[in-house]
């Protein structure tokens, strides 16, 4: 606080801000102070994140130890968990994360950067987009030996990718069970030179969103533009009327129904399975500066639990909910044909997560719906908005319901019981 690093951080929107309180706990004299941090909404993981997300993420934690560089402070810690995405920007949460410089040290945290952000970022981009998740599964970061390996042997001509990860797993290695004596110290003009180069080599990769399922579903769906603006009117009517705090939109693809939403202020988590929709959306999402939509990685049928020690360190996706409304369209069909899950589950899942609903009902007439059936044969005779309006009232009122203009799809606002 006395360096002015804490309002330069805040300042550039790298930073959570915080006020200072008196002590909640005055019993307690080894309480030094009590920082109040500006809440952030929804709390979400590196796996969670698009390319592009995690990428952004990178960058920051970079810009934070540079910037912290300047006015005689380090970053001691380069976990991706420090970093949440708020206002639609990633930032540092962990205001305990810094100590005073001190000339000569290394950069403490740069193993666990290169495993938190360089390895999944590069896996990403020269292997497959899919190997994100693997952070799901290492809760500190892809260790670098199992990154070396999986990456193509191309990347170890690579100046960035050959040090900071091919050459980083090797000296891991090696070094792995030997006692190492302190090395040459490394001089400030050094610890400028590697953050400068990290930021160059987390720079140069990329990955283009295309080649996924549902990417281009928007420009091959069966509605009509009729059909899709009177959805767009009747999902906007129904969030007027419900007038929820939070939404979280359960496959949402590229956010065009998000948006419906966001435009009215409401925060809103934009939900997909796709990568590529999901990296579509929060490139749309920066581009146009929309800070009130977060899109986010997340299959329904497997959603991300909860993990690391006593599985409390991460929250599962339940867990952070409910959401004051839910919006689930186009989305019953793949539920209840594409995983077979019945109706009473799907009602049942979407009582916990959500306090209103708005659904859309997809017959079996319609082309999205016979697309499943292709592969599956018609064996779900279940499959009637009969069923589906008998299982929802389990655990739902229903308020309003409408057909679609022009298509035989029905959107209702239900209310939890």
């Amino acid at each position: 606080m006395d360096s002015g690093l804490y309002t330069a951080l805040v300042r550039d929107a790298l930073l959570i801000p915080h006020r200072e309180a008196g002590s909640v706990l005055p019993d307690r004299q080894d309480i030094y102070k009590t920082l109040v941090p500006e809440p952030v909404p929804f709390i979400s993981y590196p796996y969670e994140w698009s390319f592009s997300q995690l990428k952004d993420a990178a960058v920051a934690t970079l810009a934070i130890h540079k910037q912290a560089l300047d006015f005689g402070m380090a970053l001691k810690d380069a976990s991706a968990y420090n970093s949440q995405f708020h206002h639609g920007r990633p930032l540092l949460i962990d205001t305990l994360s810094f100590e005073q410089y001190r000339e000569g040290e290394p950069w403490i945290a740069y193993r666990q950067f290169c495993q938190h952000f360089l390895a999944p970022l590069a896996l990403m981009s020269h292997t497959d987009i899919r190997l994100g998740q693997l952070l799901r599964v290492y809760i500190d970061g892809i260790p670098l030996d199992l990154a070396s390996r999986l990456l193509p042997g191309s990347t170890r001509l690579s100046l960035g990718l050959g040090a900071h990860l091919h050459l980083h797993a090797r000296t891991q290695q090696r070094y792995a069970d030997k006692v190492v004596k302190p090395g040459r110290r490394m001089s400030r003009l050094a610890m400028q030179g590697l953050v400068s180069n990290l930021a160059d080599t987390v720079s140069a990769l990329h990955w283009k969103p295309a080649g996924t399922e549902w990417a281009q579903y928007y420009d091959q769906t069966n509605y009509t533009d009729t059909a899709f603006l009177d959805k767009q009117r009747l999902v906007g009517d129904y969030l007027d009327r419900a007038q929820p705090r939070t939404v979280w939109d359960l496959g949402a693809n590229t956010g065009v129904f998000s948006r419906v939403a966001a435009q009215r202020g409401i925060p809103t988590l934009a939900f997909d399975i796709d990568p590529a929709a999901v990296e579509r959306n929060y490139q749309d999402c920066r581009q146009r500066n929309e800070p009130n939509i977060l899109p986010l990685l997340l299959d329904l049928t497997n959603p991300s639990p909860g993990i690391g020690w006593q599985n409390q360190e991460r929250s599962s996706f339940i867990e952070r909910g409910p959401a004051d409304a839910v919006l689930a369209l186009a989305l019953i069909h793949h539920l209840a044909i594409g995983n077979n899950l019945p109706f009473p589950n799907v009602t049942e899942f979407l009582a916990r997560v959500g306090k209103t609903l708005i659904i859309e009902f997809v017959p079996k007439s319609d082309s999205q719906v016979q697309r499943l059936l292709a592969t599956r044969g018609d064996i779900f005779s279940n499959y009637t908005q009969q069923a589906f309006e008998a299982a929802f009232a389990q655990r739902f009122s229903t308020l309003e319901s409408a057909r679609i203009e022009g298509s035989q799809r029905v959107l209702y606002l239900m209310k939890r019981s």
